[in-house]
């Protein structure tokens, strides 16, 4: 009887530790402050499981670092209860979640969803709720739009793909493109109309424009048609899983041009996954990992620390994103009051964080400096 119950014993503690590793990234979670004191409910939505996994997990490690030193620090005032949801990249488990997080949890503010598509389809459930919704990696057009409720510190697409564009433009002198994105994504067809609009503007020929599909794998007939038009440089919107893919298979091909990616490459696991294919892709980012500033370079090495490797743009403006609605919520003194924590994070001023400093426009966009980084033997270096 005594050794059944060992093994029993031992049996379901393997079954704990196992649920433990996975707790993380799967179902809803809620991070204990394990303190005393005033807590402000915050919902945190991302998809750190499902396509696009990779994204959502950098957001979630930074987000618990910073409830973490929030927490911990005694000088704040307000603690943050932060309950996370995971959305597996399903808008209606998007839509889910912000209910859930809205009528059930009571939550304060949301942070996310992650992609633009979850966002169109459950941020107006917030907006009609007057819960405030902070988009950490939200770039496609007419976020904002949705109502006076949302805010984002990630940057447009409409101003960042100019940036790239302009400042390889600059350097390369290219005159012919053509373009690739993916169809069924809403983020990725807003910043196919960017291309198409911005690089005529700059006399630049667009000779080839090719769709497909997110979690296609087969871009071969895409890439040859592009291969026919000879451009001098390829623009592709996408995310990091097809991004790889397709460079890998131009590459292949001997498709060398220079590679003008979106926000969707800002990933460790682009250039993972695309090896050595990856040199020669250029993108904007406001987090720059070599940015001279005492808290870029504290973040990074608190975060290598705890993690074991460097932080991507994700996690950088995850972090941030944090510590801003922190601070409107300190300021507003309120764990309960909706409107006038949105009242206040609007009239934020003079915030600096890791991915430099910050203040939102009219529109509650962010207004913010990017740097333009190139992989160079797998690295992101910056583009000079």
């Amino acid at each position: 009887m005594k050794n059944a119950w060992m093994k029993w014993a031992a049996a379901a503690g393997a079954a704990v530790m196992i649920a433990g590793a996975f707790a993380g990234c799967g179902g809803e979670e809620k991070q204990k402050t394990g303190q005393e004191g005033p807590q402000a409910k915050v919902g945190f939505i991302t998809a750190c499981t499902g396509p696009g996994a990779a994204y959502g997990i950098s957001q979630k490690e930074a987000v618990d670092m910073a409830v973490e030193e929030i927490n911990s620090n005694p000088n704040t005032k307000i603690k943050l209860d932060m309950i996370t949801y995971d959305t597996k990249l399903v808008k209606t488990e998007a839509i889910n979640a912000v209910k859930k997080a809205v009528e059930q949890d009571k939550v304060l503010a949301i942070i996310g969803p992650m992609t633009t598509g979850e966002f169109f389809a459950a941020g107006p459930i917030a907006q009609q709720a007057g819960v405030t919704v902070f988009g950490i990696s939200l770039t496609a057009d007419g976020v904002t739009e949705v109502g006076d409720y949302i805010f984002r510190n990630a940057v447009p697409g409409k101003l960042a793909i100019p940036i790239t564009v302009k400042k390889a433009h600059d350097k390369l002198g290219f005159k012919t493109v053509a373009v690739m994105y993916s169809h069924n994504n809403d983020m990725l067809v807003s910043e196919n109309r960017i291309y198409q609009k911005l690089f005529p503007e700059m006399g630049v020929d667009i000779v080839a424009t090719e769709s497909f599909a997110d979690k296609d794998t087969d871009f071969s007939a895409q890439l040859t048609k592009i291969q026919a038009a000879n451009p001098d440089v390829i623009a592709i919107a996408g995310f990091y899983q097809e991004g790889s893919l397709i460079v890998k298979k131009a590459r292949e091909m001997g498709l060398n041009q220079p590679i003008i990616g979106n926000n969707g490459f800002n990933s460790p696991e682009y250039i993972k996954q695309a090896g050595p294919a990856a040199d020669g892709t250029l993108v904007a980012t406001p987090w720059n990992p070599d940015r001279k500033s005492e808290k870029a370079q504290a973040f990074r090495k608190a975060f290598k620390e705890k993690y074991g490797h460097e932080p991507d743009q994700f996690a950088a403006q995850a972090y941030d994103g944090v510590y801003m609605m922190h601070r409107a919520i300190e300021e507003a003194g309120t764990t309960t009051d909706r409107k006038k924590l949105r009242d206040t994070l609007a009239g934020v001023k003079g915030f600096e964080g890791v991915t430099g400093k910050f203040e939102f426009d009219q529109d509650r966009n962010p207004k913010m400096d990017m740097d333009v980084l190139e992989v160079k033997n797998g690295q992101w270096v910056p583009f000079a």
